[in-house]
């Protein structure tokens, strides 16, 4: 493939000449990276194979777009072109945008120790090592078949950082100077603060929000920085195979049970649309699953379920604003999602993007902005 051309434009999409990762961008081959991936169908997702179509292959890889590379345990690797699979998405090639966005909010800088975690397809650490060079970035990831491959990878570009076949969620082998995370982490692991390096500083996101945090090492072993004002989504950190399957049962009974009707005043809203929203909502109730759909006559739907066994179905009828709400199981998640919409009506905002982080030693997050605060 005469890729240079398709990485220059992406390398101008995604940033300009004057900037640190024009290089970079224009001299690594993405499609290297990515040679079979997934895209979604009425019936699955189903499997693409790049080298069979050289055109459809550099379009797809040098796009500033996300190419699922894994659906629940199956990696595309491993599939026949058209072949068909349903379940999450647990591991892609991120989009060039987004992976030098991460990098930029980690501050490199000739001589620091990086540490790239979740490998995926290895682009990241492909970069990071033009960057920075090889003997300082090591990456890793929980899927041993993901390291072994971008290893292959990265060595047939001339690319050799440290790779590491291991749980992000475990001790981290070495001590670094930056974290830079490629995963969503439900919280801030203390062993991070333990692997970052005098003055370092991490970057991740949480996962179920659109929050990205960036961090500084204090004096007494902790942290304090602030959620950016740009947004990011990774899929969440995982121990096995695949995520925990879809609340599909909960869902019949939310589709179905009367539970406790309520009126909102509100149209129904598509929360995973709206990050501040779905951002908030996730601290105050992490673990929810969001579904939306189209009932008779036009009506909007949408569902929330959550793996406590608490459910709510909300209903909007066509040309209305009010909402029919009905809600079961131990917890009232709309009237949680609610308390969040009447605080940006009352507020003009909500407090998310912007927040101060402090980070304790032993890794208790907390968030605070103009009188509100969480703690993770």
């Amino acid at each position: 493939m005469n890729w240079q051309p398709y990485a220059a434009g992406l390398a101008a999409h995604v940033t300009h000449p004057g900037s640190p990762w024009w290089e970079p961008l224009t001299t690594t081959p993405r499609h290297v990276f990515v040679k079979r991936w997934f895209t979604p169908g009425a019936h699955g997702w189903q499997a693409v194979d790049g080298p069979s179509d050289e055109a459809v292959w550099a379009k797809a890889a040098y796009e500033d777009t996300t190419l699922v590379t894994r659906v629940g345990p199956v990696h595309a690797d491993h599939t026949e072109p058209g072949q068909t699979f349903t379940g999450h998405p647990t591991s892609s090639s991120t989009l060039p945008s987004l992976v030098v966005s991460m990098l930029e909010h980690g501050r490199l800088a000739p001589g620091v120790r990086l540490l790239d975690v979740a490998t995926g397809s290895g682009y990241s650490a492909a970069l990071a090592c033009q960057r920075l060079g090889d003997d300082l970035v090591t990456t890793l990831d929980v899927d041993p078949y993901l390291t072994w491959a971008a290893a292959e990878r990265l060595d047939r570009i001339g690319c050799h950082p440290k790779i590491i076949t291991t749980d992000a969620d475990c001790e981290l082998p070495g001590t670094f100077d930056r974290i830079v995370s490629m995963v969503s982490m439900p919280s801030i692991p203390a062993h991070w603060l333990k692997a970052l390096a005098p003055g370092g500083r991490l970057v991740t996101t949480i996962a179920g929000t659109g929050l990205i945090i960036t961090a500084d090492k204090t004096d007494d072993g902790g942290a304090t920085g602030r959620v950016e004002w740009d947004r990011a989504s990774f899929m969440t950190t995982r121990a096995g195979e695949d995520y925990p399957p879809a609340l599909n049962t909960l869902f019949a009974t939310a589709s179905t049970d009367e539970g406790k009707v309520t009126v909102s005043p509100f149209p129904v809203l598509d929360v995973m649309q709206a990050w501040e929203v779905w951002s908030m909502l996730s601290l105050l109730a992490p673990g929810i699953e969001h579904r939306v759909g189209t009932g008779d006559n036009g009506s909007r739907m949408t569902w929330m379920l959550h793996p406590d066994g608490s459910w709510a179905r909300a209903r909007t009828e066509q040309g209305e604003h009010t909402t029919t709400v009905h809600q079961g199981g131990p917890r009232r998640l709309y009237d949680i999602l609610e308390q969040i919409r009447w605080w940006w009506l009352e507020h003009g905002e909500l407090p998310v993007y912007g927040a101060q982080v402090t980070i304790t030693p032993d890794g208790q997050t907390t968030l605070s902005r103009n009188g509100w605060s969480t703690t993770l």
